[in-house]
């Protein structure tokens, strides 16, 4: 879904003077850091929409011809740095007026008030006054007071674009209750609790060697037997990663369980004692997956060894993932930890944010 950053302009592009209006080029100063802010946001995947007031535009107090010569200067030094902005909307009256247009008022945004195509949560408004903030909760969004001593443009571009990827996810069937809670960018200890004793242990690994946060509690009908808690655990671990990564910009998208031993990346498989997983993923939003291994034993504590690819299986479903995983051994515990720990070191990897760069010549992923 698309996300906007709806903009004032006057004290927030650009210098607003004493008497409000910029109808003359020695007038237009740009505000310190906004290049920067806006560029970083548009490489973040935010499209800009300006709006704002420009009290009796087009009367005898502020000719149009005075005012249209330093706004397209404006909008030509903005986009000569690559700010450009998608749509303008100004209203014209005046505050006597009351008119539904006029900011706070939402007159102006029918046509994306109208629209389900973009994310209200993620999408934020910017402006130097009260009013700018009234607007931006009467459009659904967050609102940042720009110069009233708690932003300035480097701290709302790295609030945007740095925004913690976290995300709570909780899965409900007549077979199980799950709630998991991941946070992409902070590490700690695991805190997993299925009923299912080595199945705990393996999810353990996922938190602990993809280098995240996670928790994950289940209730599940392990009377019958461990299938729907495990599939369904998978599920709902796949469906929370897949929300805390939102668009996906910045992120490596692809890993393969290696470490860098040397400038060229020699590529290692995740050895335990006798046992070699390797683990290839690409969050492509393609769900596919191949396993190429066979466990010596049926079961491992109180986990059978058959679901244990029927779990990666399950988890690129919702995920949205290509894994493909191999493994060899003789010791099938070895085997099924050192299947965990691979994919986990490859998520490590493909989460693992770079940029702001949507890592895909498609435009999506």
């Amino acid at each position: 879904m698309k996300k906007y950053l709806f903009v004032d302009r006057d004290g927030t592009l650009i210098v607003e003077p004493p008497d409000q209006q910029i109808d003359a080029y020695s007038k237009l100063a740009l505000l310190p850091g906004v290049i920067p802010a806006l560029r970083r946001c548009v490489e973040a995947g935010y499209e800009l929409v300006m709006v704002t007031n420009q009290d009796g535009l087009g009367t005898a107090s502020f000719p149009e011809e005075q005012f249209w010569g330093p706004h397209r200067l404006m909008l030509q030094i903005f986009e000569s740095q690559g700010v450009r902005f998608a749509d303008t909307l100004i209203d014209r009256s005046f505050a006597h007026e009351g008119l539904a247009t006029r900011k706070p008022g939402t007159g102006l945004m029918r046509s994306y008030l109208g629209d389900d195509g973009w994310n209200r949560g993620a999408s934020a408004m910017v402006g130097d006054r009260v009013s700018d903030i009234e607007f931006a909760a009467n459009l659904g969004v967050r609102g940042f007071h720009l110069g009233g001593g708690e932003w300035d443009w480097d701290g709302i571009a790295r609030t945007l674009c740095e925004a913690p990827r976290r995300a709570e996810t909780e899965r409900v069937t007549r077979e199980t209750r799950i709630r998991v809670r991941v946070d992409l960018d902070r590490s700690a200890d695991p805190v997993i609790a299925t009923g299912v004793g080595f199945f705990d242990h393996m999810l353990e690994q996922i938190g602990k060697h993809a280098g995240i946060t996670l928790s994950l509690q289940c209730a599940g009908d392990t009377h019958i037997d461990e299938h729907h808690t495990v599939e369904d655990c998978a599920l709902a671990l796949g469906q929370a990663l897949r929300s805390a990564l939102a668009d996906k910009r910045g992120i490596g998208r692809y890993g393969d369980a290696y470490e860098p031993q040397t400038a060229a990346s020699v590529a290692i498989t995740l050895p335990m004692d006798e046992s070699l997983a390797r683990a290839a993923l690409d969050l492509s939003g393609r769900p596919y997956f191949v396993f190429d291994g066979a466990f010596p034993r049926e079961h491992v504590g109180d986990l059978p060894t058959e679901l244990v690819p029927h779990f990666f299986r399950s988890l690129c479903e919702t995920l949205g993932a290509n894994l493909h995983l191999a493994v060899r051994g003789d010791n099938t515990h070895h085997m099924v930890e050192a299947s965990f720990k691979a994919v986990a070191r490859a998520l490590r990897q493909a989460l693992r944010r770079e940029g702001s760069e949507l890592p895909s010549t498609k435009g999506a992923l």
